[in-house]
């Protein structure tokens, strides 16, 4: 209203200066290239007969404005148009080019995983096998199938959320007016979201599988380890020990993983032919025994055993008031006194793991009852009482990095008869 006033006024005020002549070229000048008609001796006559007043004129100027506004708003318009339609299509080949970037690098990596896992393959299979050519543990084959399985899982995750991001683009796309910078934002958050889920799915499963893969191995930082298949009088490893037995203390430990515990299942036993049980470690069900100089004198430790699993035990003794004591993985689970007080263990036995010494000679009047069946290793004696952190970093990553003054895990000829075997990790 007030722009319609203003032109009213500026139009009245310049009408008081000029001449009626003047208003009539104004009216006349073709600005808008408007086509003129040829007048005839009628329409001649009857402009001729008519003035244009003032306020006819001013109307005229206004229907001339309003229709050049309205020629200039449908250019606008086409304009308009013509450049949503070439943005549509820009973002059309953006999505295009950036799914088939993501599809590259995908099938690439995927590649690059299954090349890696079938080196892998390729060398522990060649790993796997001992000297004469049988494979050594069937363990392994089950812990590379896990790890066969999880890539698979990755692969599939992997292409999954290929697909959901291909399906995202599409529908951001068909939505008019989005522009592209919030498209990509919105893309982007996607799949961040996406790819965090994946992650911690996947962690999940590594976890597991690294759990169940601990199981099928051996203990951190121990290569090797004695295999005893089954129970049999005939299975069992000697020992010899590169110093002499004559102890009134000591510390014995080892990695033990049991297949089966019965009443009485050796780990190890050192015996004389008066006395053949100085010493034994032994497992009862789930109870850890350790006897010194006599089955009657005897340390218990209960519910400490569990089947298919790795588990670290030590025995320790003194003479000086016949304190002993069990550990197991790394913690005290059993203290006690009077075990073979003042007693001295003689030198000139017999040291045997996985039977006990009860015959006149190596391997003779074994019991297929007390026989061991599983793996053992890490096994260490000492002719001291070890403190309670050199216990505890045994079940470290310098596990069977330890050894013994007396026996020493890789370094004392320990050897396997009737077939115990020694077995590797990869």
């Amino acid at each position: 209203m007030f722009s319609f006033l203003f032109i009213f006024f500026s139009l009245w005020s310049f009408s008081s200066t000029q001449n009626d002549d003047e208003y009539e070229d104004l009216f006349f000048l073709n600005v808008d290239n408007e086509i003129e008609i040829p007048a005839t001796e009628e329409t001649v006559s009857c402009d001729c007969q008519r003035e244009h007043t003032e306020w006819d004129k001013l109307f005229i100027m206004l229907e001339n404005s309003q229709m050049k506004e309205n020629m200039l708003l449908h250019s606008l318009d086409e304009i308009l148009k013509v450049e949503l339609q070439r943005l549509r299509g820009e973002m059309f080949q953006f999505v295009e080019n950036f799914s088939n970037l993501c599809l590259t690098s995908t099938e690439q990596a995927t590649s690059r995983i299954s090349n890696q896992l079938d080196q892998m393959l390729a060398k522990n299979n060649e790993e796997a096998k001992d000297p004469s050519g049988m494979p050594r543990e069937s363990e392994q084959g089950k812990t590379l199938q896990e790890i066969l399985q999880l890539s698979q899982n990755v692969s599939n995750r992997l292409s999954h959320l290929e697909r959901a991001w291909q399906r995202k683009a599409e529908v951001d796309i068909q939505q008019r007016g989005l522009p592209q910078k919030d498209y990509m934002r919105r893309g982007d958050n996607f799949i961040l979201n996406s790819l965090w889920q994946e992650l911690q799915e996947t962690k999940a499963e590594l976890k597991d599988s690294h759990s169940k893969k601990i199981q099928h191995l051996l203990p951190i930082g121990c290569e090797t380890a004695l295999l005893f298949p089954m129970r049999s009088k005939k299975i069992f490893v000697s020992v010899h020990p590169i110093a002499e037995m004559m102890l009134s203390s000591f510390t014995a430990c080892t990695w033990v993983k049991v297949t089966e515990m019965l009443d009485k299942t050796i780990i190890f036993s050192y015996g004389t032919k008066r006395n053949p049980y100085e010493i034994q470690l032994y497992f009862s069900y789930d109870s850890a025994v350790l006897a010194v100089g006599s089955d009657l004198k005897k340390i218990v430790a209960q519910n400490v055993i569990f089947s298919g699993q790795w588990t670290h035990f030590c025995g320790i003794w003194n003479s000086v008031n016949g304190n002993a004591s069990l550990w197991v993985n790394g913690e005290l689970v059993k203290v006690s006194s009077d075990i073979a007080e003042e007693h001295i263990i003689p030198d000139g036995g017999i040291l045997q793991i996985g039977q006990e010494k009860n015959g006149c000679c190596v391997g003779g009047g074994f019991n297929e009852s007390l026989a061991f069946s599983g793996k053992i290793t890490g096994f260490n004696i000492w002719n001291r009482v070890l403190s309670d952190k050199e216990i505890t970093r045994q079940t470290g990553e310098e596990s069977c990095n330890i050894r013994g003054n007396i026996v020493g895990w890789g370094v004392t000829e320990i050897l396997p008869h009737g077939g115990a075997q020694y077995v590797f990790s990869f």
